[in-house]
C-alpha cells in the first residue's frame, strides 16, 4: 500500500469514528440557542375552523292570519288584517287576545251577560253573567249605529291596556282610513249598566236611589240600570280609545260615546280618551262612578253630561272641543230636577276645558251640585262666556251627601278664560252667581292665558294658587291627589296622555291613522 492510500484511509476511519461518537453523545451536543437546554418547536397551528353560516332571520309574519279565536267568526278580512266578528249574547267567559294579523268586530248589539236585575242577592230570572276581557293593543270596531258593546247589570268587562298599548275601539270607516277631522257617529259606541242608585224610576211605587229604582237607558230597548248598590262592579277599563262613536236612534235618543248607567264606585275606569263622538262625550245617568285621566276630544254635543243623581269624583281632566262641531262642554242635569233625590253631585279636581261655542262652556241646572276647583275654563269665541246657571240651587238633604252638600256649585281655584265669567238670565241672574265664583282664588275675566299647544300651562296658568282638592271638597276621602296646580297638567313637560291618546298634543297619532293592533 502506498503512503498516499494509507493517509486516506485513515482520514476515514476518522470520520467515521466521529460520528460514531456523536451518535451515541445524543442530545447533549446538539446546538441549540439555550446552554444546555432542549427547545422543541411549537406545533404548527391548526387550521381555523370555516365560519358557521348566519341563519336567515324568520320574518315577522304579516298580512292577515289564517282564521279566527274560538267564540268569533271568521267574516273576511279588512285592511289586511283577519276580521274576527263577535255578536249576540256573551255567557261565560270570553276573551279578545292580541294576536298577529287580527282585529275585532262588533255585528249588532253586543250583549256581556243577560241582565241579572237591581239585587245581587236575587238575580233576576233568566240572567246571566257574562264577562268579556280585552287584552292590550287589541282594536274593535263597529261598522254602523246598530254596532253597540253593551255591559249588561251583573257582568263585567275588563278592558285594560297599558300606556304603549292601548286598546281601541272604533269605525269601519276609520279602519279602511275614510275618516277625517270632522267624522262622527260612525257606530253606537259603549253602554255600561249597573245597580249604584239613581233618582228616576220606571213604575208606579219604587222608591228614588233605592234597589227597587230602576230605568231604561236611551238608544237602546230592554237595557235597564239602577239599583241599590253604590259600590257595584262592573269592570275594570284602562287606557282605551273610543272613537268615532254615538248613534241618533230618533230625535233626543241618542247612544253616546260611552254611557255609563246607574255604575258603582267598585268599577275601575281611568286613562279613557273618547273622540269625535256623534252626542255626549261621556254620559252618566247616576251611578257613584269615579275617573282619573279622561280625555274627551271632537263631541258634537255635549263633552261631560251628568244627570239623574250623579254622584262620582273626576280627577285630570281634559276637553278640547273641534272647531266646526259641539255644544257644551259640561252639561249637567235636566230640568226640573231640583227636589229629587239622590241629587247629582259631581266633584272635579284638576281639569282644562277649551270650548269654542256660544253662549257658554259650562252648563249647571239647578239639580246638580257641582264642585270645580283647580282648574282652567277657555272660550275661544269672541263672546262666549264660560259659565250659566240655571234653575234653583236649593239643597236636599239625602243619606250619602257629602259635608259640603249645599245646594250651590264650588269654585275653587278656577281660572275663567272667556270674554265674560256667566250668563245674566231672569231665572239667575248673574247677580246672584258673582258671589259663588268671587274669592276662593278663582280668577275671573279678563284674563289673559298663556297655554301652549292649546291646553298646556303657560306661565300664567302655573303661576295660579291652587286649593287642595280634598279641602275644597270635604267628605270624599283620599281619592283626590293632593295637587298644588291649576289645570289637567303641573307644567308643559306633564304629557299624561301620551302614548295612549290620539291626536293629542304635538307628534301624537292621528286620531284618522287606520289603527293596526299594537303586539
Amino acid at each position: 500500500m502506498t503512503r498516499s492510500s494509507n493517509i486516506r484511509l485513515r482520514t476515514l476511519l476518522m470520520i467515521g469514528s466521529a460520528l460514531t461518537l456523536a451518535a451515541c453523545d445524543g442530545a447533549k451536543n446538539i446546538a441549540s440557542p439555550g446552554e444546555g437546554t432542549l427547545v422543541t418547536p411549537p406545533p404548527a397551528p391548526a387550521p381555523a375552523p370555516a365560519p358557521a353560516p348566519t341563519p336567515t332571520p324568520t320574518p315577522t309574519p304579516t298580512g292577515p292570519a289564517t282564521d279566527c279565536p274560538t267564540g268569533t267568526a271568521n267574516v273576511g278580512v279588512i285592511n289586511n288584517l283577519r276580521n274576527c266578528s263577535l255578536s249576540g249574547t256573551i255567557t261565560g267567559a270570553l276573551t279578545l287576545r292580541n294576536i298577529r294579523g287580527v282585529v275585532y268586530s262588533l255585528n249588532g248589539r253586543v250583549n256581556i251577560g243577560v241582565d241579572l236585575g237591581a239585587d245581587p242577592g236575587a238575580p233576576a230570572v233568566g240572567g246571566s253573567q257574562g264577562i268579556l276581557t280585552v287584552e292590550p293593543g287589541v282594536v274593535v270596531f263597529g261598522s254602523s249605529g246598530a254596532d253597540a258593546l253593551v255591559i249588561n247589570r251583573g257582568s263585567q268587562i275588563f278592558a285594560e291596556g297599558t300606556a304603549t298599548r292601548p286598546i281601541i275601539f272604533t269605525s269601519r270607516s276609520n279602519m279602511e282610513g275614510g275618516v277625517n277631522a270632522s267624522s262622527i257617529g260612525q257606530w253606537g259606541g259603549i253602554v255600561m249598566l249597573g245597580r249604584a242608585p239613581i233618582h228616576t224610576c220606571v213604575g208606579a211605587g219604587a222608591t228614588p236611589g233605592t234597589v227597587n229604582c230602576q230605568s231604561a237607558v236611551e238608544g237602546l230597548t230592554g237595557a235597564f240600570y239602577g239599583g241599590g248598590s253604590p259600590s257595584d262592579n262592573s269592570g275594570r277599563m284602562q287606557f282605551v280609545q273610543v272613537r268615532y262613536p254615538g248613534f241618533e236612534v230618533s230625535p233626543g235618543n241618542e247612544l253616546n260615546g260611552i254611557t255609563f248607567a246607574g255604575v258603582g264606585s267598585g268599577t275601575f275606569a281611568q286613562n279613557i280618551q273618547v273622540h269625535n263622538s256623534s252626542d255626549d262625550g261621556i254620559e252618566w245617568f247616576g251611578g257613584r262612578l269615579n275617573h282619573k285621566f279622561l280625555v274627551i276630544t271632537g263631541a258634537d254635543d255635549d263633552s261631560i253630561d251628568t244627570d239623574l243623581g250623579f254622584k262620582g269624583l273626576m280627577q285630570y281632566v281634559l276637553v278640547v272641543q273641534r272647531t266646526d262641531g259641539g255644544d257644551r262642554v259640561i252639561e249637567a242635569d235636566t230640568a226640573g230636577g231640583e227636589t229629587k233625590n239622590p241629587r247629582s253631585n259631581p266633584r272635579i279636581a284638576n281639569f282644562t276645558f277649551i270650548g269654542n261655542r256660544t253662549p257658554d262652556s259650562v252648563l249647571l241646572r239647578g239639580g246638580t251640585d257641582y264642585g270645580l276647583t283647580n282648574g282652567i275654563i277657555r272660550n275661544t269665541t269672541a263672546t262666549g262666556l264660560c259659565l250659566d246657571i240655571d234653575g234653583a240651587q236649593t239643597a236636599v238633604t239625602t243619606a250619602d251627601a257629602p259635608t259640603d252638600e249645599a245646594g250651590a256649585p264650588i269654585f275653587r281655584s278656577v281660572i275663567f278664560g272667556c270674554s265674560g265669567a256667566a250668563r245674566d238670565e231672569s231665572d239667575v241672574p248673574l247677580a246672584s252667581i258673582t258671589p259663588i265664583i268671587t274669592g276662593n282664588n278663582n280668577l275671573l275675566p279678563p284674563q289673559t292665558l298663556t297655554l301652549t299647544d292649546i291646553f298646556l300651562p303657560g306661565s300664567f296658568e302655573t303661576g295660579a294658587v291652587a286649593t287642595n282638592p280634598r279641602t275644597a271638597f270635604a267628605g270624599t276621602g283620599t281619592f283626590f291627589d293632593e295637587t298644588t296646580f291649576v289645570g289637567a297638567f303641573r307644567n308643559a313637560a306633564d304629557t299624561w296622555y301620551a302614548g295612549w291618546t290620539c291626536g293629542v298634543g304635538t307628534g301624537a297619532t292621528a286620531c284618522t291613522a287606520a289603527p293596526s293592533p299594537i303586539q
